[in-house]
């Protein structure tokens, strides 16, 4: 409680005790007044009308209409903060702006060309100072280039003091060059995960990585999401008996992905194909492990690139008597001739996701194309928000 003490001169002892209420007629007179001096001290806290503390006017909208232009620029707990920026590269700007429409934002402005010889400037075109800024890129072919595009915007994001940055990669170029299968190799994946840390990333967003143990190449914080759940809820709208089902994986280091996808699938059977590498991108089928005979087989892989893999195994399924064959994959690389292999009428459909643009001269009539702009959006939107991303069903494949 804070007392207003009226203190006398050295030579006086008059009103030498504090009072807490000083009323009109106990001041001195005007003669005498001179021969005091005024002291506060403080006893307590201070204490409020109705124990209600001093409120603050804020300005805002409902306080002054008309005169902010900009109401809704920030919401708290809302999708529309200023401080969370989306900005896409020149590999897939169609999924970028599916996010960017998922969270109700705009991509963010930015300027990136090429030189006559090459060489990728990046400029951006607005103001992300303190921002929490997400790169929406796949190292998708041309892999050196956007790789190279990706390095170069983290870095202008970096020296235009960003507050973080967040990497999103929906398809991680280099990761099946994860470990030394013979000697003088290098491991990419290793090297490729530096390159993005000391350019300036604060954090990465991945999709589907060919293997979990490429999150410990990163010296930073990695997300890895699954994109098959979107796959999973494609194939529960189709009208196909769980019966009938049988979930195959088109090699051995594929089981524990299938294991996981058909567990999610109604709890289907198992089957494997077993087959030898005699060198990159060349696979040659040696036998099947399961019964398909009659059913509905469904291959699940991360990815598809030449497509001999699973065109071998879809041809194998058939000799074992396999009614249909469905390929399931997540990165839709499709290298040549992957194109003629999956359209030749091995399968019924090949479903894949836009991690990698398809063009429109490589679609062929049982392509289909789910989107995974929810997942990464919804990722994107609790990263931000400091939110567990372990959430259902996209979190985890329950994959050990």
């Amino acid at each position: 409680m804070a007392s207003l003490t009226l203190s006398p001169a050295p030579s006086s002892s008059l009103l030498s005790r504090p009072h807490t209420l000083l009323s009109r007629s106990r001041f001195p007179s005007s003669a005498s007044f001179s021969l005091f001096t005024t002291r506060c001290q403080f006893f307590g806290p201070l204490r409020y009308n109705n124990g209600a503390p001093p409120c603050i006017p804020v300005i805002n909208e409902s306080s002054l209409p008309g005169l902010l232009p900009t109401p809704r620029l920030q919401e708290i707990g809302g999708k529309h903060d200023t401080r969370l920026r989306i900005f896409s590269g020149t590999a897939n700007p169609a999924l970028a702006q599916e996010i960017a429409s998922y969270l109700g934002l705009e991509l963010g402005k930015i300027k990136i060309k090429r030189f006559a010889d090459g060489e990728i400037y990046v400029q951006l075109q607005e103001s992300v100072r303190g921002c929490d800024v997400f790169l929406v890129q796949p190292t998708c072919p041309p892999a050196n280039e956007n790789l190279m595009e990706l390095l170069i915007m983290i870095d202008a994001c970096r020296r235009a003091s960003a507050k973080n940055i967040t990497a999103v990669i929906p398809y991680f170029g280099y990761a099946r060059a994860d470990r030394k299968t013979q000697g003088r190799e290098s491991i990419a994946a290793k090297l490729v995960a530096n390159l993005i840390t000391e350019a300036g990333a604060n954090r990465v967003l991945a999709c589907d990585l060919h293997s979990g143990q490429s999150m410990g190449y990163f010296d930073i914080p990695v997300d890895h999401v699954y994109g098959q759940p979107v796959i999973l809820d494609y194939l529960a709208s189709k009208t196909i008996c769980s019966n009938d089902l049988v979930v195959v994986s088109p090699d051995v280091g594929g089981v524990a992905r299938a294991r996981a996808f058909a567990k999610k699938l109604s709890d289907a059977p198992l089957a494997i194909v077993d087959k030898r590498r005699h060198g990159h991108n060349v696979a040659e089928v040696m036998n099947l492990i399961g019964d398909v005979r009659g059913k509905v087989a469904v291959m699940v892989d991360d990815m598809i690139d030449t497509a001999g893999t699973i065109a071998k195994g879809a041809s194998l399924l058939h000799q074992e008597g396999a009614r249909e064959v469905y390929a399931c994959s997540t990165h839709a690389v499709f290298s040549p001739p992957a194109i003629e292999r999956l359209s030749s009428g091995l399968f019924q459909e090949v479903i894949i996701t836009n991690t990698i643009p398809v063009l429109e001269q490589k679609s062929f009539p049982q392509l289909t194309v789910l989107s995974v702009a929810n997942l990464l959006g919804e990722t994107i939107w609790r990263v931000y928000d400091d939110c567990s991303v372990g959430y259902e069903p996209y979190s985890s494949l329950d994959i050990d």
